[in-house]
């Protein structure tokens, strides 16, 4: 599994471009009515993608990314509106339009009545990005493995990929609101791939907004190591960031005590 971990993330034309692609969407605009945007000029035979103006997020990002790594949609030009008439004249539409229709390109996720899910026994309802990898992942594994669609490696690299790499910052927010949960969810727990430690992040009020519902304790914010683990009383402990949003600790069971410490610390006169 690590081998195939490994194979997604080491191809660096592909983050290079979807990290342009992104900072593309950020760059400053004028503040005036939102209006259409698109990422190039057309050519001949070139297809035009679809997503809304305004805000944007790693969902609409990430799906414009992969499905301009399919053969029907290489190069295609992303046009960033919410015009219905302009989305009616695009070859494909993500994460607007209020439609999921895979025979005619169009894959939204907001609309009511949708319940669409991976399966392969995934039970959560799909983002754009998740709409576009079921129908399209397949093809963009095989062309980066070079093997044919139905190779039986294609298959388990993209179960794995969906399997390990699901986002859980917006499936949190649909989860609670399906199954009841209340409380709402104060900190999510998951290790870091890279450095194997384990983060503590403090659940977002919104998946739109960065103020978390709880952040971590005042006293441990901007701390690091020794200092952190001494006031917190927790070892292991490596930072807290300034903001309160994300902690980190070398062990789960560091991270676990670090969640748990916070929900019943309120104020800095709570901390040790």
């Amino acid at each position: 599994m690590s081998a195939i971990r490994g194979w997604w993330w080491r191809r660096q034309p592909l983050v290079s471009w979807y990290r342009t692609y992104c900072a593309s969407l950020a760059a400053p605009r004028n503040h005036g009515a939102p209006r259409a945007f698109s990422t190039a000029s057309l050519g001949p035979g070139s297809k035009r993608v679809g997503t809304h103006n305004g805000s944007f997020h790693c969902d609409e990002a990430l799906g414009c990314f992969m499905i301009r790594l399919t053969g029907k949609f290489s190069g295609a030009e992303i046009v960033r509106t919410r015009d219905p008439q302009q989305l009616e004249k695009l070859d494909a539409v993500l994460d607007a339009g209020g439609d999921y229709d895979p025979m005619r390109e169009q894959y939204d996720h907001h609309q009511k009545g949708f319940t669409e899910v991976f399966g392969h026994g995934f039970s959560t309802k799909l983002s754009s990005a998740g709409l576009v990898y079921k129908h399209y992942g397949k093809e963009i594994i095989a062309k980066e493995l070079q093997l044919d669609v139905e190779h039986e490696n294609v298959q388990c690299v993209y179960l794995a990929v969906y399997k390990n790499f699901i986002e859980w910052k917006h499936h949190l927010f649909d989860l609670e609101k399906e199954l009841k949960i209340n409380p709402p969810i104060k900190y999510v727990i998951y290790q870091d791939e890279r450095n194997k430690n384990w983060r503590v992040h403090a659940v977002s009020v919104s998946p739109e907004m960065f103020e978390s519902r709880q952040p971590l304790p005042q006293c441990w914010r901007g701390l690091l190591d020794d200092e952190l683990s001494e006031r917190s009383g927790i070892p292991g402990c490596v930072f807290v960031h300034i903001s309160g949003f994300i902690g980190v600790n070398q062990t789960y069971e560091g991270a676990l005590a670090m969640a748990t410490t916070a929900l019943t610390t309120t104020s800095s006169s709570d901390c040790t």
